[in-house]
């Protein structure tokens, strides 16, 4: 239907993509670009069995069919990425070393150089964060004076209706629907929920102003209320919606293990909470300290509600048997708030960096030695920062989906709060497995830094939670889920599990043998090879150098005992 309201529009194939992209929460290829990674071919065979199926049930979007140029392009065998070129085609690098790329043109079927598009109504809708009050930005904005919500109208008013009369058609209830597109398609919010968002009653009646058809089951839905969806905390799920066969509201039914932190701050309340972060009840005596600043950043806000929390003399210590470190949003975390220290740094307080800087060793080190089992549950991006705040837990249950890395060197930082520590002291301990007498010296211990020190040097990040594992960020113990809606509650069961086995704190160690001079010797020696090589800068050295001290301890006889502080 976007590729038709492309032609009768006159928009560009970049205007679409740029139109079905992350703006409402799809995924950000947009239409092509995602026909072009599926194949061309694949998109037409689909599109041509729902034309089948429209004209043996009398489908009312029957005129919804797969343009011409498309057919004519899988003549030619252009059929996207496996091809090497499809709606677009990539033609070489621009002076800068990006990719240049090309678009198709449907009229003519000829290659132009694509260009980005700007919207103002898009660029107005930058600056709302949440996908759900964009949608009525964005759709009910004046369309004479924006081609967006000209285009968005008719697709999403058109989506609402088709998407009404599949129920029972289709699917039992709207649920099945909401959950198959954010599933199967990566929507963030299913069609139903899109249309609570724009308002199911003001947009009904201006549709019915412009003559729009509007589906039956809409029309009881407003005979009983104003949207597909409604909170209740009587019900398990925190969630009714509305059943058009039988017109009204029946509870939201979650598969075992499924459970969010909104849900159930919605049924048991919010224990404390600052801007960054909110302690919540999850029940059986364990609670989540949930992160939720922009993000996920972590600033003063969370670095202070993490430690207060945390410490043994806390009300939350003595009230729970068990906590857990996670979110409900897209990304664990990005890490640090880097804006707030560039500011701090050009206005040249070094005690601010100093207290900064402590204060965020003294949350992980409250994370560490807490009474109470730590989990973190990371997702997502998790970097810098949030990679410190998950090694110095007493467990981690991360999702599979995971980009984790300690990421400071790529912005000339080492990682500050703790994470070059944690990383050698698994080397420290990874050699003496080997070697249990060799008190950190030898060939294990060598081999071991080296590969954390290159890991956070090079400024690695995984591109899953197992690749995680083998970068050292998790340990073998760790459990990972594959289920996003499931890691709360595995995350939850896995500090339950800890606190029923007579958790014991770790304490702060005194005798860690520290790596030394010939450590620090050795992996200086890989820092000069690669610039030498010309691999890295001058900078990079530098910032490498600091890397290498750090893995060291101190400039001490290998093996010498050293404390964790």
């Amino acid at each position: 239907n976007a590729i038709r309201l492309m032609q009768s529009q006159g928009l560009s194939i970049e205007e679409i993509d740029t139109l079905t992209g992350s703006a409402l929460g799809w995924p950000k290829t947009g239409t092509f670009r995602l026909g072009d990674m599926v194949g061309i071919d694949v998109l037409a065979h689909v599109s041509k069995n729902f034309e089948a199926q429209a004209a043996a049930i009398q489908d009312e979007r029957a005129d919804v069919t797969l343009a011409s140029f498309i057919g004519r392009m899988i003549e030619k065998k252009w059929l996207g990425d496996k091809t090497g070129q499809g709606f677009y085609k990539k033609e070489g690098k621009d002076a800068e070393g990006r990719d240049i790329r090309l678009v198709i043109d449907p009229q003519t079927l000829e290659y132009k150089p694509s260009t980005r598009p700007k919207f103002p109504a898009l660029d107005m809708a930058k600056n709302v964060e949440s996908t759900a009050a964009r949608i009525p930005q964005l759709l009910h904005a004046d369309a004479s004076k924006d081609n967006a919500s000209a285009f968005y109208w008719p697709l999403l008013t058109e989506l609402f209706t088709y998407s009404a009369n599949r129920v029972p058609e289709i699917a039992d209830n709207i649920v099945e629907i909401d959950q198959a597109m954010k599933t199967g398609f990566n929507w963030e919010m299913g069609p139903f929920e899109m249309f609570d968002a724009a308002g199911v009653r003001a947009t009904t009646e201006k549709m019915r102003a412009a003559g729009t058809p509007v589906s039956a089951n809409v029309e009881k839905l407003l005979a009983v209320g104003d949207t597909w969806y409604k909170d209740d905390v009587s019900v398990p799920s925190g969630r009714l919606y509305f059943d058009p066969i039988s017109s009204s509201y029946k509870p939201v039914v979650l598969a075992d293990g499924v459970s969010s932190i909104a849900t159930i701050k919605k049924a048991n309340g919010v224990v404390k909470k600052n801007p960054g972060a909110s302690v919540v009840d999850l029940g059986d005596g364990v609670a989540a300290i949930e992160l939720h600043s922009k993000m996920n950043a972590l600033g003063d806000d969370i670095v202070n509600l993490i430690t207060q929390t945390l410490k043994p003399a806390s009300e939350q210590v003595a009230n729970f048997e068990g906590f857990v470190i996670t979110g409900d949003s897209a990304n664990f975390s990005v890490g640090a708030n880097l804006m707030q220290l560039l500011l701090t740094i050009q206005e040249e307080e070094w005690d601010e960096v100093e207290m900064a800087v402590r204060a965020f060793q003294n949350m992980t080190q409250a994370i560490k030695f807490c009474p109470r089992p730590v989990v973190v549950a990371p997702y997502g991006m998790c970097l810098g920062g949030g990679v410190e705040i998950s090694l110095h837990a007493a467990a981690r249950q991360p999702h599979a989906e995971l980009y984790m890395g300690l990421v400071e060197a790529g912005v000339g930082l080492i990682p500050g709060g703790g994470g070059c520590k944690e990383m050698t002291l698994r080397s420290v301990e990874a050699a003496a497995s080997i070697r249990p007498d060799a008190r950190g010296e030898g060939v294990e211990i060598f081999e071991a830094l080296k590969k954390n020190f290159e890991t956070i040097a090079m400024a690695k990040v995984s591109t899953s939670a197992a690749e995680a594992r083998t970068l050292g960020f998790l340990k073998p113990s760790d459990n990972i889920t594959m289920n996003r809606e499931r890691l709360l509650t595995d995350a939850k069961r896995k500090a339950r599990s800890l606190a029923d086995a007579g958790y014991s704190a770790p304490t702060p160690r005194t005798d860690i043998a520290a790596p030394g001079e010939n450590a620090l010797a050795t992996l200086k020696l890989a820092v000069w090879t690669m610039r030498e090589a010309q691999y890295i800068s001058d900078h990079d050295a530098k910032v490498a150098n600091w890397v290498a001290y750090a893995h060291g301890g101190v400039k001490a006889t290998p093996g010498t005992p050293v404390t964790e502080q």
